[in-house]
């Protein structure tokens, strides 16, 4: 929750209900749901798969974990005091459409919180043609299916176009630069360019082969063996307002 959802920390108390979408392996919303016991709080994601690992026995008692479709969620109107989606709207076609159906599940009075990342002003050292082009085919990919991978600067536009008015912005950073971090953060990279969705999807719309992939990869790992190796990565925020 510090890591990666401190801009909503001052805006939560004891008791208020909470709604985490795209919450992944829950690792956030167990966090909060922690923060506002004991409120009731659901961590909802379209993948049953990852929701099947959350829901783990050290869950706390006021958490529970749902499959759902962020752009359908199976809740009454106005049933939550806090929306929060982490990450989640770079990977939406229509996050404008999302974000509605978040506000509509809010209470009057009731906070949202997103935060997505903006690839297009990560920066890093040192420097390898070989990352260039790993992010120039991260964009063509996302573009390809109708994704934003500079999300973060674009989320107050989507925010507001959903009806919100009432809006805070913010950014912070992640920064890998620790030995520890940098081996983490790059052999994650050097995974995801060469055995996931990413990698099936560049080699299916032909806009990298093979090897280009497994060059990227190594690349990756380079970087991380760099001692002065350090990648930065800016977020987007947005607190609004029902």
């Amino acid at each position: 929750m510090e890591n990666s959802a401190g801009y909503l920390i001052p805006h939560l108390r004891s008791g208020i209900s909470l709604l985490d979408v795209g919450c992944g392996p829950g690792t956030i919303t167990a966090d909060l749901a922690g923060r506002v016991a004991p409120g009731r709080v659901i961590g909802i994601d379209r993948e049953s798969a990852v929701i099947e690992k959350a829901a783990g026995p050290e869950a706390p008692g006021n958490l529970e974990f749902v499959t759902g479709d962020a752009y359908a969620l199976p809740f009454a109107d106005e049933s939550f005091d806090v929306v929060h989606a982490h990450q989640v709207l770079q990977h939406l076609t229509d996050p404008v459409a999302a974000l509605a159906e978040m506000r509509r599940v809010l209470r009057t009075g009731g906070l949202l919180a997103v935060r997505d990342g903006d690839y297009g002003a990560f920066v890093w050292a040192p420097q390898d043609p070989r990352l260039d082009r790993w992010m120039e085919l991260y964009h063509d990919v996302c573009h390809r299916n109708g994704a934003e991978p500079d999300a973060g600067r674009h989320l107050l536009g989507w925010v507001r176009s959903a009806g919100f008015t009432e809006t805070k912005v913010s950014s912070s950073t992640w920064t890998f630069a620790e030995e520890e971090e940098r081996i983490w953060w790059g052999e994650l990279w050097a995974e995801r360019v060469t055995q996931s969705s990413l990698a099936e999807q560049a080699l299916e719309y032909g806009l990298s082969t093979a090897d280009e992939l497994e060059e990227i990869a190594r690349a990756w790992r380079g970087w991380a063996s760099a001692e002065d190796g350090v990648f930065i990565l800016l977020h987007g925020e947005v607190l609004a307002w029902r």
